[in-house]
């Protein structure tokens, strides 16, 4: 049984303010009840900002159940499907259930030290880098099996939408969001006649697990990207990444959106 109540999660600049308050009325004037935060017993979380607000949301909400859409006033916005001039066809759409909803894909990293393995979920990727931007030097493994030993200024994962974010920036491939693959790209990658690397990305079923094991001096100087969220670890053994069991929901109002999407951003 629905609950009529959405959640509203803004940030703070102007645009996003004003945004909510529009939303916020147009709900209530159509029978919803409007929760500035985020309420566990809410039918749907509207996202008012950037990817970067859609993404924070996300992950300080512990990747909830609930289908998620977004506002865009940020610059991008590829999970920002709607415009703040169409609240009320949004509005109006989602309570005739003229929308369709759509799984992302969600990472799971599993990072293993000498005594202790931390998980983490990501929404677009993780990036495996040596800290204080020294070149890093790893042996890369997919299930078990041997592919490269890179040595460059990192290694990135991604999921299908977090191909058009950071991965796309250090020259991957844009992949469809519904497809289940991973998408592995080398940052700067050295090839000299000292070091050889894979120079493009790699695109990898989605059942199989990528293993960064990084030589034994960078075990207490690493940096670990999750979703922009930096974090440093000490005795680092490997990190596993993989497609998690979890899904974000995301509302679709449009079969077109995608690829209006791509042309509008890049060309």
């Amino acid at each position: 049984m629905s609950s009529k109540i959405v959640n509203i999660l803004s940030n703070a600049n102007f645009e996003s303010k004003k945004t909510a308050k529009n939303l916020t009325d147009v709900l209530i004037h159509n029978g919803y009840k409007p929760f500035n935060g985020f309420n566990k017993n809410a039918e749907l979380c509207v996202c008012v900002g950037g990817d970067g607000s859609f993404i924070k949301a996300v992950q300080k909400n512990n990747f909830p159940e609930m289908p998620f859409v977004g506002i865009n006033t940020g610059h991008l916005g590829f999970y920002q499907e709607i415009k703040p001039s169409e609240i009320n066809k949004f509005v109006s759409d989602y309570k005739n259930n003229n929308y369709e909803i759509q799984d992302i894909k969600v990472l799971r990293i599993d990072v293993y030290t000498k005594n202790k393995v931390y998980k983490f979920n990501a929404i677009n990727e993780a990036v495996l880098k040596a800290s204080h931007s020294k070149t890093i030097h790893m042996n890369i493994f997919i299930d078990r099996n041997h592919v490269e030993k890179f040595s460059g200024d990192g290694i990135l994962v991604s999921t299908p939408t977090g191909s058009t974010a950071y991965n796309f920036s250090t020259g991957g491939s844009i992949v469809y969001p519904t497809l289940h693959v991973l998408q592995m790209t080398p940052i700067s990658p050295v090839s000299s006649s000292a070091y050889r690397s894979i120079e493009s990305s790699l695109i990898v079923p989605g059942g199989h697990t990528i293993s960064l094991v990084p030589e034994r001096r960078y075990k207490d100087s690493n940096l670990l990207l999750v979703d922009g969220y930096e974090y440093f670890f000490n005795n680092l053994h490997r990190v596993n990444v993989k497609l998690s069991n979890k899904n974000i929901k995301k509302l679709i109002f449009s079969n077109n959106s995608y690829w209006d999407n791509i042309k509008d951003k890049f060309l």
